[in-house]
Parts: C-alpha cells; structure tokens; sequence
C-alpha cells in the first residue's frame, strides 16, 4: 500500500517540503511512501482532511493553515496549544489526527550553538513569531524584544507571552525603527519577504558592531534575502530559514513513518536555497 504525506497551504507551489521528505525517502530506502504539495485555503481545510483515505499518514501546515487546524484536530501537543499554532497533523490509528508544532524545535535545532545573554530580538509578530518565543526560552532565552509593523500586533505577542505557564522569557515590545539598536547577540526575522529591504536598510544604517551576532531569517525564497545580505555585510552570522525548515521537517518525517529522519540527506536536498 502506498502510503501518503503532504504539505498544505496557499499558496503552496514553492515549498521545499515535498523535496526533503521524498529526499529523506530515498536515503532510507522507503520506496512506499509519496509526498505532493496541496493548495488548499483556509476555508477548505476541514473538507479536505474529511476525505482523506487510510493511506494519509501525515499533513505538513503552512500558512494560512496554522490556526484553523486546531478545527480539524483530534488532540493537540502541549506545544502547540502554548504557540497557538499547528503546522503537523499525524494519522492516529483510530483515524483521527494528533497535531503538533515542529517549528519550535525546528527553530531550535537550527540556532543550537548561538550565543546570546539571555536576551534576543524576534522581528515580526506572526504565528512564527510565537514560536520563535518558545524556542530561544528552550536555548535559555529569559528576555525577547518584539518588534513589527503594527503595533497591536506586538503588544498581542507580549499579552500571550504573559499567559505561558511555567517558565518562559519575558517578552517586551519595541518600536520596529529600534530593532537594530541593542547589545542583543540573536536576533530571529519572522517576517514575510516583503519587508526585508527595508529591514535591510535599517541594519546597513546602524553603527552597532554586530561582529559574532547570528541572525535566523525564515525566508528561504529568494535567498539571501536583502535583509541576510545587509546582516551577513554587517558581521553577523546568517542562518538560512531552510535550516529551521529542514529541522521541523525531520521531526514530521519522524512523526509520520516512524523512522529517524536521514538529516544531511535532507539537507543536502535543499543546499542550494542556503
């Protein structure tokens, strides 16, 4: 029996989903198993997984998927309740669907090693964004400066940062023209790729020295994008969103056939877009 995951979302056709898991596929030698890219709208969720057959064993989520599938789930991870974000569906046995989120160790794995001292930027106030939290407070992370374009966004982050159990960083808000101007050692751009140059200008305006800083942009479209390229020129170091991409990835392919995911194979799959 063929066995099926996918990626969904909309718009779709641009992920780089499909070519790591069928990478992960065929260093293992899992020849059974297929995995497509799906454009479905937010309001098409729903129906779609209610007509899925018992060869679907995993559902890959992006955007605009992330917060209507908790509609659609049958339990939901710790996790993903904390980031109020899925973007991992897995077929239980009894048909329903466990869901999680893999960005948080996604964004995790790809910034282990990054220094910091306790303190870091995430520019953005997305879903990624939250995730991003939950993250830097798994690298040790106590303080998190959020910076966006809109203002009620931020200050939303910072509501939801307040009602995390247990301990979590402390996230305060800053005005995005200031995100630059800190001692911060790591930084996280969970912006979409629109606003990059401008993101860009603000760093290449910046008299700081960011020599030893480590930046994680999540775009990979279109890489580096203006923002890398005026980090990397400024002294940081850059991490490719398809690193987090490919570490959340691993975890999906775990989750869905069971198998510790062939990580360099994966990698390598996507080399080109770092």
């Amino acid at each position: 029996m063929q066995l099926r995951a996918a990626v969904l979302g909309s718009p779709v056709a641009h992920s780089l989903s499909p070519a790591i898991h069928r990478a992960g596929y065929a260093a293992l030698g899992l020849g059974g198993w297929s995995y497509d890219a799906i454009d479905v709208p937010r309001e098409g969720l729903a129906g779609f997984v209610a007509g899925l057959d018992a060869t679907w064993r995993g559902l890959s989520l992006t955007m605009p998927l992330k917060e209507v599938a908790f509609d659609v789930a049958t339990t939901v991870s710790e996790v993903a309740r904390a980031a109020g974000a899925i973007n991992t569906l897995v077929r239980r046995e009894d048909g329903g669907w466990d869901a999680t989120n893999t960005d948080v160790a996604g964004l995790a794995r790809a910034l282990r090693g990054a220094s910091h001292d306790g303190t870091a930027t995430v520019v953005g106030a997305g879903a990624t964004t939250r995730s991003a939290v939950l993250a830097l407070g798994t690298l040790g992370v106590e303080r998190v400066r959020v910076a966006a374009r809109r203002p009620e966004a931020v200050a939303d982050v910072v509501r939801w940062a307040s009602s995390l159990p247990g301990p979590a960083p402390r996230v305060v808000g800053v005005p995005l023209a200031e995100w630059v101007r800190t001692d911060d050692r790591l930084f996280v751009a969970t912006l979409p790729p629109e606003p990059s140059a401008a993101m860009g200008a603000l760093v290449a305006a910046s008299d700081l020295a960011y020599d030893g800083a480590v930046l994680l942009d999540v775009v990979y479209a279109g890489w580096p994008t203006p923002l890398a390229r005026a980090a990397s020129a400024a002294g940081m170091r850059v991490v490719s969103g398809v690193d987090m991409l490919v570490h959340q990835g691993a975890e999906q392919f775990r989750l869905f056939t069971g198998h510790e995911a062939p990580l360099e194979a994966m990698l390598a799959a996507v080399a080109s877009y770092r």
